[in-house]
């Protein structure tokens, strides 16, 4: 068996007066952590490199970058040019990438980010997503996460012997009709449950001083998640371990969400 460390990361743009410095956090827990696929959301990308490209380049990583991964307009001085979307970081080359258009009611919609990962056991389908997140887009936000299902459907007749990974915040706590759009459906595992990791996996919690307390929806739950789909010719992946990766970096948490790590089986 071979095992992928596949980690999920909202990464909070470049929000705040100390993002460099939460730049660097991010960089330190990444090569802590050693993951094989990183899924972030709410990356940056300015005219010249994305964050993608500077995390992924000191750790020998390849990356893509996409978006729009959040509809809403971004405001905030001194960030002119810089787009906000999505990022995944592989151990291996990326064939090709694409972005798939998520149902929506906005002027603009959100897409998700796939990636075919060469890696040597065939190719592995990424998928990286951040999901609605309004109270008021509830409809939307069941859209998507159904859409998600069906991209993840697709991707697994594809004829890979590897799973697709999904790597997202789904902005959706275990129970939800949102998340059971994905983990109620045929093939489709949460690897957190899969592992048995102990207690509730807390990925947004109000104790964080940076945290967003306006997202009562979303607050001390676990809303960002490693989903696996089957391969078509065989059953789901083990999973070996998952974790919440929630400490800080020299005082400072790196992001207003905590990651998720995960070692599956392949």
């Amino acid at each position: 068996m071979v095992t992928v460390r596949a980690m999920t990361w909202n990464v909070w743009w470049q929000f705040g007066e100390r993002w460099r410095e939460r730049q660097i956090g991010i960089a330190a827990t990444l090569a802590a952590h050693r993951p094989d696929i990183v899924g972030l959301q709410e990356s940056w990308a300015g005219r010249e490199s994305s964050q993608a490209e500077v995390l992924a380049a000191p750790l020998g990583l390849h990356s893509v970058f996409g978006g729009p991964s959040l509809p809403d307009p971004v405001e905030e001085r001194g960030h002119d040019g810089v787009g906000l979307g999505l990022a995944i970081l592989s151990r291996w080359p990326i064939r090709h990438a694409w972005t798939h258009r998520l149902p929506s009611s906005r002027a603009t919609a959100p897409v998700a980010l796939v990636a075919a990962v060469e890696h040597p056991g065939g190719v592995l389908h990424v998928v990286c997503v951040c999901a609605e997140h309004h109270a008021h887009l509830a409809a939307d936000h069941l859209a998507q996460t159904r859409e998600l299902a069906r991209l993840l459907d697709d991707l697994g007749a594809l004829g890979s012997a590897l799973p697709v990974l999904l790597l997202g915040d789904l902005n959706a706590g275990p129970g939800t009709a949102e998340l059971a759009a994905l983990t109620g459906h045929d093939g489709i595992v949460d690897a957190w449950t899969a592992s048995g990791a102990d207690g509730d996996g807390v990925t947004l919690s109000a104790a964080l001083p940076i945290a967003p307390l306006g997202a009562t929806k979303q607050l001390n739950r676990r809303i960002d998640y490693v989903l696996l789909r089957a391969p078509a010719a065989g059953p789901a992946p083990a999973v070996r371990h998952a974790g919440v990766v929630d400490e800080a970096a020299e005082g400072l948490h790196p992001s207003d969400h905590f990651a998720v790590v995960a070692d599956v089986e392949l």
